[in-house]
């Protein structure tokens, strides 16, 4: 694949970044050049929130039927794109092709959802108190929305946020991240192919200049953002001054609770699963598995075999099962957290070390999908998001409280329960402090459900109509009538 070359997208015109500034895209398995970016300062954002604000009114001058028909003829573009997308994100990010494919066809499905949920938006008429008054609420959009994007779920993460923005009659400013800006730019592509107005979206990747501005700047109504804890609490700082709408999903710490009557199998692979899929750099990964010490011996070395299973490799070839990390700051905290929970006492039951790879690829980027056995309640591992291919498992036992022990800590974006007795399982999921819970499946996002985190994982939803509603305010009109 030939190296690619983007610049920022302002109201839907390519253009270098003011500063001049690039960086370059490397492939993490290879270290290859795979393109290069510009990189968005203040001004850029202030030339792209300009740039909405007249876009906000052109958009709006379509009805919700034709806003709509514009992003099913981007989600059917995105579609048609996808191999090209899939590979360039592959590349970009790490993760195996059918991961990516997955990945950017979701993304597609969320855009033609909102699609056709912004044609349902309506207001209501409220009973009143008299009968000469009349009250109508309406929904109506918020004006400019930000959006700022991870690099773990470029594509995917990056469709949520629009989706609901656009159908709602909002204008976008997105950054997304430095690390992954290349599929993302061919994604924008396809909105803007399919006929998107001027103004309406931007695409501006940047650091931490560019998401400070967006987040200040008095022009813009709300922004969405996916991040670490620590980036959504300057967000929130940086919005207070003008009353932004704010929606954050954060970190998680994701508890795993194994009970005696599980499926030993199937829970162990859905565990390895939600543990090491793009190896591991998910915000609802499972990171901490709390199995019954009755079945805990069986359980443990089947989560082992799970990941000794996994095959490392670069994602564009066929087989590999697991690709590199991202950053090299993701095998350095897993590596912290493995050293502190030997040390306490843990066992290694798979990985724990840097993986041998094929000739041509970074070692220094592949490591092993690590499982980490009797793993002692206050290890770093039990406390800390390790956002890398490393679970930790801790067996309890009739006298100990799984639910109090899972609910430990500060966040509550995930949680998972495998048991065979649904009554039980379901009583535990009740008692789970977190914005969404798996019983006997691993995955907590549903296309027409709210997703979102409790405590520091942050606040807002994303998908379902409460994605929708998120981009949108209330307005009453209270009407009295002189002959009524």
């Amino acid at each position: 694949m030939a190296s690619l070359d983007r610049d920022l997208c302002i109201g839907g015109d390519w253009a270098p970044s003011l500063s001049g500034d690039r960086i370059e895209v490397r492939d993490p398995a290879t270290g290859e050049l795979v393109g290069t970016s510009a990189v968005a300062n203040a001004a850029d954002v202030d030339r792209a929130v300009v740039a909405a604000q007249e876009g906000f009114t052109r958009w709006n001058l379509l009805t919700a039927d034709e806003r709509a028909e514009i992003l099913i003829r981007a989600a059917a573009l995105v579609d048609e794109r996808t191999p090209a997308i899939a590979e360039l994100l592959t590349r970009e990010q790490g993760k195996p092709v059918p991961d990516s494919v997955k990945e950017i066809s979701f993304g597609a499905q969320v855009i033609r959802y909102y699609a056709e949920q912004g044609r349902r938006v309506w207001g209501s008429m409220r009973p009143t108190a008299r009968k000469d008054i009349r009250s109508l609420v309406t929904w109506e959009p918020l004006g400019v929305v930000a959006a700022i994007v991870p690099w773990n779920y470029p594509v995917d993460l990056y469709a949520w946020k629009i989706g609901p923005a656009l159908a709602a009659g909002n204008s976008v400013v997105v950054k997304p991240p430095v690390e992954a800006p290349l599929a993302i730019a061919e994604f924008v592509r396809c909105f803007l192919d399919a006929g998107l107005p001027e103004g309406v979206l931007s695409d501006l990747p940047g650091a931490l200049e560019a998401g400070s501005r967006l987040s200040e700047h008095p022009d813009v109504a709300a922004i969405t953002a996916t991040a670490s804890t620590a980036t959504g609490q300057a967000i929130m700082r940086s919005a207070a001054a003008t009353m932004k709408r704010v929606t954050l999903e954060l970190g998680g710490h994701s508890p795993f609770i194994v009970l005696d009557d599980a499926d030993i199998p199937e829970a162990a692979a859905a565990a390895a699963r939600r543990s090491f899929s793009n190896a591991g750099q998910i915000c609802i990964a499972v990171n901490r598995i709390f199995v019954d010490e009755k079945i805990a011996d069986e359980f443990a070395e089947a989560v082992a075999v799970e990941a000794r299973a996994i095959t490392l490799g670069h994602g564009v070839d066929a087989g590999v099962t697991g690709g590199p990390v991202t950053t090299p700051q993701v095998i350095e905290k897993s590596r912290r957290h493995i050293e502190d929970a030997l040390a306490a006492g843990a066992v290694l039951g798979a990985g724990g070390k840097n993986a041998e790879v094929d000739e041509g690829l970074d070692s220094a980027m592949f490591f092993e999908p690590t499982v980490l056995d009797r793993v002692p309640i206050d290890a770093l591992v039990m406390r800390e998001e390790s956002f890398g291919p490393l679970v930790a498992v801790h067996r309890f036992g009739a006298s100990d409280d799984v639910v109090e022990l899972a609910n430990r800590g500060d966040y509550g974006l995930a949680a998972y329960v495998f048991g065979d007795d649904l009554d039980r399982a379901w009583g535990v999921a009740e008692g789970l402090h977190a914005g969404g819970v798996g019983v006997n499946v691993n995955d907590v996002s549903e296309l027409q459900a709210p997703f979102g985190g409790w405590k520091m994982s942050g606040f807002g939803r994303e998908l379902g109509p409460e994605g929708l509603q998120g981009m949108m305010q209330q307005r009453h009109i209270r009407i009295r009538r002189r002959n009524g």
